[in-house]
């Protein structure tokens, strides 16, 4: 089959979102004048070793927040966020923690997910993490589509959890492996590997 995005698929869901996965997910962590937040996006990744960069887009908005997301207008406020990342011990709290709930309504408290504080930002984390991204903004990018943006962030402090550093490897999977979105209400947890050398 072949179809133009604009003109739509035909089919009772959206391919697109399955075509490009598995998708990491950013479990963004941001704090603002109405409290903490904390919401995963699936539409994020790494973009740069040195310094270390990352990004997340969010796509829709809230009545309440003027025009975009909790996550991204308090990133706008305070020029802060933490990306958690994503593993299957935790795959019930980053569910829960996507419902749509009031501005100023803590995730963290709701979903009863821990909170710790960030040490090179004033931002919260999740404390359970396999590992969390400290990251100041550096540009938000509007993107075609209405409320569409690009958050790329610097990474400016790194927390692993000790028991996911398995012979001086980042290995998340003693915390249920890597979780990623796969489209539809599909996801997929992270557990064989394999490695390759790249050609001289």
């Amino acid at each position: 089959m072949f179809y133009r995005p604009e003109a739509g698929h035909g089919l009772p869901h959206n391919p697109f979102n399955a075509i490009v996965a598995p998708r990491p997910i950013g479990w963004i962590s941001t704090r603002g004048a109405q409290g903490d937040n904390l919401a995963p996006y699936s539409f994020f990744n790494a973009v740069a070793y040195v310094p270390p960069q990352v990004m997340f887009a969010s796509t829709g908005a809230k009545a309440d927040r003027g025009g975009t997301k909790d996550s991204v207008a308090q990133i706008i406020e305070t020029g802060v966020f933490c990306v958690n990342i994503a593993t299957g011990d935790l795959r019930d709290q980053i569910n829960a923690s996507s419902a749509a709930l009031d501005a100023g309504t803590s995730e963290f408290a709701a979903a009863g997910i821990d909170a710790a504080e960030c040490r090179s930002i004033d931002c919260p984390r999740v404390a359970g993490a396999a590992a969390a991204l400290e990251c100041r903004m550096t540009q938000i990018v509007p993107l075609a589509g209405k409320a569409n943006v690009m958050v790329l962030g610097v990474v400016t402090g790194v927390h692993i959890r000790d028991d996911c550093v398995i012979d001086g490897r980042f290995d998340p999977r003693r915390a249920g492996g890597w979780i990623a979105r796969l489209g539809y209400k599909d996801y997929a947890a992270v557990h064989d590997l394999f490695e390759m050398e790249r050609p001289a």
